[in-house]
């Protein structure tokens, strides 16, 4: 159940998705997942999250930095779905025109399949040369893929980590 798709829609978005099979339950994986300060753990290109001290929800705004090879510059986000533990859509600003959509599926004997979509366009001459740099280390649809992953590892330690119990001295 694992795999990465891209295509191009309407002209000059593209589409990426890449799935995965987590060990571990929908709302764990929800847990980790939706919440966007974990997000410079899955892509060191992102270097910090603001997020509103008011909680997480739809219409919700909050920025992420971002650093590549010196230049920073900060992505506004906002909420456009946010239905626990199954999806979530969050659209990104600034020079990207992006939709991240997640999903997440039950199945059985507490495992998930964590999916992720993404369409995106870079605007302007910045844009271009912003995804210029996001095509040298790999394209997005690697970022997606590594981030995807990293995610299921840190999902995956938390639920082994619970399955312990606290420890005792």
């Amino acid at each position: 159940m694992e795999g990465l798709e891209q295509r191009e829609r309407e002209g000059r978005v593209t589409s990426a998705e890449y799935s995965i099979e987590v060990d571990a339950p929908p709302e764990l994986v929800w847990e980790v997942t939706s919440d966007p300060k974990n997000l410079p753990h899955w892509d060191r290109h992102i270097v910090a999250v603001k997020v509103p001290a008011g909680g997480l929800g739809p219409g919700v705004h909050y920025k992420a930095i971002m650093g590549f090879m010196g230049v920073r510059a900060s992505v506004p986000c906002e909420i456009r779905i946010w239905d626990p533990p199954w999806s979530a859509a969050v659209h990104l600003g600034g020079l990207l025109d992006a939709t991240v959509a997640t999903t997440i599926a039950a199945l059985p004997k507490r495992r998930s399949v964590l999916r992720h979509e993404v369409d995106w366009v870079f605007r302007g001459p910045l844009g271009r040369f912003a995804a210029a740099s996001v095509n040298a280390v790999g394209g997005a649809e690697y970022a997606l893929r590594r981030g995807t992953i990293a995610q299921r590892y840190e999902i995956e330690a938390r639920a082994a980590a619970r399955s312990r119990g606290p420890r005792s001295s």
